[in-house]
């Protein structure tokens, strides 16, 4: 897959999969514009890579509406920041619940809209890839908020995907298992609880970075041109055991 003279903005390329995903595409090619929160990291991708790093709190609307409108035009999107915190439902804190929403879910909508706008406007096609989770199809003790919010965001996808298509942009979801990222360590450091994910994944592991990356590439490529509105699971089979 060629992202030559391609434009495509990445968010939550700080760290994880959205960094592996904008090494990749520049890899291939692409120029990358890169969302973070985190100046450093930006800095530290951009000596990597060259890309276009704009640092931005997702939590805060009118700063990620001011980050899309900076970052456009491009050709591609794709909404890979998230973040999380761990609380079983009784202990779950509204502040902790609306913070996930935020980044989660209505960050993704913000840049959506932003750059569908943008392409609408000058009459291109593009695509756009959220990554959503495993966890918008099961229940998973501690994550109450983080499954809400990936689950939000697996309604918004399909919304997209029917109304944007029409107009030339592609929208589908990857529904990655644990990924070996900053974010799953804190989540699934207790060797008992990761014994119980990893046992029910056949492949055997946890997934890396890289595996949900070359997915992200392949739903934005020319060659999925008649995908749209996938919710596509990357998770070693997770779903079927």
């Amino acid at each position: 897959m060629d992202f030559s003279n391609r434009h495509v903005v990445v968010t939550g390329a700080g760290k994880g999969i959205g960094r592996a995903t904008a090494v990749m595409l520049a890899q291939r090619g692409a120029k990358v514009t890169a969302l973070s929160r985190s100046a450093a990291d930006l800095g530290d991708l951009k000596n990597e890579i060259g890309c276009i790093p704009i640092a931005v709190d997702l939590a805060d609307p009118d700063a990620t509406r001011a980050a899309a409108l900076e970052a456009l035009p491009a050709d591609f999107l794709i909404n890979c920041a998230g973040t999380t915190e761990l609380e079983s439902f009784l202990d779950l804190k509204v502040e902790n619940f609306d913070l996930l929403y935020a980044v989660n879910t209505r960050a993704p909508m913000i840049i959506s809209q932003e750059y569908a706008r943008d392409m609408v406007k000058n009459s291109r096609k593009g695509a756009i890839v959220n990554v959503s989770s495993v966890a918008a199809f099961v229940g998973i003790p501690d994550h109450a908020a983080y499954c809400a919010s990936k689950s939000a965001l697996d309604g918004l996808t399909r919304v997209m995907a029917k109304e944007l298509a029409p107009k030339g942009i592609r929208v589908n979801g990857v529904h990655p298992t644990v990924t070996l990222t900053p974010m799953a360590i804190k989540a699934w450091s207790d060797p008992k609880k990761a014994a119980g994910m990893l046992n029910r994944i056949p492949v055997g592991r946890f997934a890396e970075p890289e595996d949900i990356a070359e997915v992200i590439l392949f739903l934005l490529s020319d060659e999925a041109a008649m995908v749209n509105g996938l919710s596509m699971p990357v998770d070693g089979g997770y779903m079927i055991a």
